[in-house]
């Protein structure tokens, strides 16, 4: 055992900021994890936070960890799920063809019809008289 009761430590690297997992041992003998996150602060300072949880505590922590983790996982299939059915929806909606409210003016290749709209470009006049 080291002098600051560190027993085992392991680090996990992400883009800003650093997490230590410390497996450590007080003076009365009581076996913890500490874990510390350190993200880079003003200047060269580094901003670190830590939370200490003791060897008895320690399934309670992990059963809510894993509660938490199933409930993300639940989410994220759901709007999935949610945004495939919204794009399924659109794209039976706006088919060629599909009875859908979309309007196409002219296809390629038509020849064109005299309905009342002058199409220039990308800006669409709309004639306030028919001319006949």
């Amino acid at each position: 055992m080291s002098i600051r009761g560190e027993l085992f430590t392991t680090q996990v690297l992400l883009d800003n900021r650093s997490y230590f997992f410390n497996v450590k041992e007080n003076r009365a003998g009581d076996v913890f994890l500490q874990i510390v996150e350190s993200k880079k602060g003003d200047g060269a300072d580094f901003d670190r936070h830590q939370i200490s949880i003791f060897a008895e505590d320690m399934q309670k922590v992990l059963a809510g960890l894993d509660d938490s983790l199933k409930f993300i996982e639940k989410e994220r299939k759901e709007r999935a799920k949610r945004r495939a059915e919204i794009k399924a929806a659109k794209e039976a909606k706006y088919a060629l063809g599909g009875g859908s409210d979309k309007k196409v003016y002219r296809k390629k290749g038509e020849e064109k019809k005299d309905d009342g709209i002058k199409r220039t470009g990308k800006v669409i006049h709309i004639k306030s008289k028919k001319e006949d």
